[in-house]
């Protein structure tokens, strides 16, 4: 094994010539990155405080409201049989808003990044 060499070159991302340099120190710093991860966050907090609180509605419904909860409403399908199968549904509806989010916002911002990485500490 040899000691003292340089690292391993790594190969170059997908559209990236290999000539290309890219300066990733200091990246979190610049404006175009903030603003991604405050997008970013504006939708995921949001989303994952309402989807717990979805999540957790139907164990917190079954133990205060158990009566209810058994109200058979199709056949011998109760309620809290339905509200288990709408997790499914609010998790995939969630999943596309989130697709969608990431198409119209997220990759355009995540872009500008790249675009800055590549200029280097150029303003």
């Amino acid at each position: 094994m040899e000691t003292g060499g340089s690292l391993p070159r790594q190969a170059s991302p997908p559209g990236q010539a290999a000539g290309d340099q890219v300066h990733w120190e200091g990246l979190e710093e610049t404006p175009e990155f903030k603003e991604l991860v405050r997008a970013r966050w504006r939708f995921v907090a949001p989303a994952t405080v309402f989807f717990l609180a979805y999540y957790f509605a139907l164990p917190l419904s079954n133990g205060i409201f158990p009566s209810v909860m058994r109200t058979e409403v199709i056949g011998h399908i109760n309620l809290a049989y339905l509200f288990a199968l709408s997790q499914f549904i609010v998790a995939w509806l969630l999943a596309f808003f989130y697709i969608r989010q990431a198409t119209r916002v997220f990759d355009p911002l995540a872009d500008k990044v790249r675009q800055r990485a590549s200029r280097g500490r150029q303003p």
